[in-house]
């Protein structure tokens, strides 16, 4: 559902601010914050993510742990995060021992029960982030993924001797299993804010079997076989201009005609596209005019998620190779309306053989610019793309 949260599920002591010997926060001389919180957080924050606390606070309100010394370094730091700008929506803590064997204890997920029944939460796209065996546990009982935080331990410099944060790593070459990633801060923001935008997709009928990979953060590979020689040129401009990497195969009816394969190669590489693309937080949305030789292509594009398409242009010949020029503004159409993007086109010029070329990489250019991030923002008053 549209309104459904990305949550994150973060645990306090260990993760939020360190963790003292005894595991008690009981005073403020003992509350510091984890290096890179701060910044990460907002970045979360400002991604969309909504931020919950969730803590074992063993014996809390007891003799040994009195609820006014966990109530005064706590409220400490919440006013310390608001006073940047960062807010917890709701925060849980556990104050029972592992010997009580309570319901609400992580990683048991009895602390979130009230919660869950009344807030549409995003599975899919929230994480617990946590320190310990139990963090990653509860992760797998709320049926979400799991991030262990660890802070980066210091690796000797080459010629220097001394220490250096562990490297940040390329989005998308972090595994993703649960359990199974140990991040600092800044990589977890990393993680979570740009991963990498990638769709597979199969789309097989009676008329044709497509299937098509695209990743619009990285330019390679590209690999284009539709069994239409000039066709797969075109879109491999598309690809190209466009800066992702793209592959797709159709295996098509051309002993019929190349009608079919070429508007479903559209309809599958806009599917993807759009798979890709995913909630559209942080792109640039809009993008473009591309000259080539005597032929001026005019492109304009707006990923809106509705779907429209208008054409201006007459081509001089009517085959290009082995594609027929009255399939050129269907291809566009298709690949509109399965990418949910208004796209209008205007093409002059003497050289079909240039019109068409500069109409697909004129696409690839818009693309381009389109889909850039740009920020974390969603470029829209509506709240939805």
């Amino acid at each position: 559902m549209s309104d459904a949260k990305k949550a994150l599920f973060i645990d306090r002591d260990g993760t939020i601010i360190e963790e003292p010997a005894d595991q008690q926060i009981d005073s403020l001389e003992k509350l510091r914050l984890i290096e890179g919180v701060i910044p990460a957080l907002l970045q979360l924050q400002a991604a969309g993510f909504t931020l919950l606390m969730v803590s074992n606070q063993d014996g809390r309100g007891t003799e040994s742990f009195p609820e006014e010394n966990f109530r005064k370094a706590h409220d400490f730091l919440t006013a310390l995060l608001n006073s940047q700008g960062i807010r917890f929506e709701a925060e849980f803590f556990c104050p029972h021992f592992p010997k009580d064997n309570c319901e609400c204890r992580k990683p048991k997920t009895g602390l979130l029960t009230d919660y869950l029944q009344r807030t549409p939460i995003d599975f899919a796209n929230s994480y617990v982030i946590g320190d310990r065996d139990t963090d990653i546990e509860l992760a797998r009982n709320l049926g979400i993924q799991g991030i262990r935080f660890a802070v980066p331990s210091p690796q000797p410099s080459p010629g220097t001797g001394r220490g250096s944060q562990t490297p940040l790593p390329v989005p998308g070459e972090v595994a993703r299993s649960p359990g199974e990633e140990t991040l600092s801060w800044p990589q977890i923001a990393i993680r979570l804010t740009q991963l990498n935008r990638v769709a597979t997709i199969a789309r097989k009928t009676k008329e044709t079997d497509i299937a098509v990979d695209v990743n619009l953060d990285t330019e390679s590979p590209i690999h284009i076989d539709t069994g239409l020689a000039f066709f797969d040129h075109m879109i491999e401009q598309i690809a190209k201009h466009g800066g992702f990497a793209l592959t797709l195969t159709c295996k098509g009816d051309l002993q019929i005609d190349e009608h079919h394969t070429v508007e479903d190669c559209a309809i599958a590489l806009g599917t993807a596209l759009k798979q890709a693309l995913g909630d559209k937080r942080g792109i640039a949305r809009f993008g473009f005019l591309l000259p080539m030789d005597e032929t001026l292509a005019q492109i304009a594009i707006d990923l809106s998620g509705r779907g429209y398409f208008v054409f201006d242009g007459k081509f001089n010949r009517e085959f290009v190779g082995q594609l027929p020029t009255e399939l050129v503004p269907h291809f566009f159409r298709s690949l509109a309306e399965s990418l949910g993007a208004a796209i209008n086109i205007k093409v002059t010029g003497e050289n079909t053989h240039h019109m068409v070329e500069a109409c697909f990489k004129g696409i690839g250019r818009t693309f381009r610019q389109a889909f850039r991030i740009e920020g974390t923002e969603l470029p829209s008053s509506k709240g939805v793309l």
